[in-house]
């Protein structure tokens, strides 16, 4: 027989069975969620998203739109001013004043480009003394400032923006047509 504070093989059987470690299925797990693959995943997309942001600069260039149905010029009005609009043409600039155009190399009032292209580039250079002569030809055109620009519609914006810079000071730094304006090519 069994002695008192023994225990019978059956009740050896159930302690060492009950003492074994169980495997937890995935519905009796402890509820604990692992974030780690998911951390990963945000890592990841944030350094690529820090490595693909284009750090852009903008400059902006204050300037005043075409007015509507403008009816030209009108002729009871005596003007005192330049008026200078540049057309920005493929063969080259040609410059507009109140007295007429702008005759070939700058030279009085007469027909043709202003400036003709030279090997296939825009002469920003030969535009912007142009407008110093213009600007010193009449004592009275001193005070002026504006400028109308009128590109073609096919015109790179790298070329607008390079006649602004050409017309706006020489290049010693005086003022010479800083406020621009655009005009509409009819």
């Amino acid at each position: 027989m069994d002695q008192p504070g023994q225990l019978s093989a059956a009740q050896r059987s159930r302690i060492r069975r009950l003492s074994q470690p169980k495997e937890l299925t995935p519905d009796e797990e402890g509820g604990e969620l692992n974030i780690v693959p998911f951390l990963d995943i945000v890592m990841n997309i944030l350094i690529f998203v820090l490595a693909t942001v284009a750090v852009t600069f903008t400059a902006s260039i204050e300037s005043t739109p075409p007015s509507l149905g403008g009816a030209g010029v009108r002729s009871d009005i005596k003007s005192e001013a330049l008026n200078l609009t540049i057309l920005i043409v493929n063969e080259g600039f040609s410059l507009k004043a109140s007295g007429g155009n702008i005759a070939t190399g700058c030279n009085g009032v007469g027909a043709g480009l202003a400036i003709p292209r030279s090997s296939g580039r825009y002469d920003y250079k030969a535009l912007n003394e142009c407008a110093q002569k213009l600007k010193g030809s009449n004592p009275e055109f001193a005070d002026e400032t504006q400028v109308t620009i009128s590109p073609n519609p096919a015109t790179p914006y790298s070329d607008i923006i390079a006649v602004i810079d050409a017309v706006r000071q020489t290049a010693q730094g005086e003022k010479l047509f800083d406020d621009v304006k655009f005009g509409v090519v009819r």
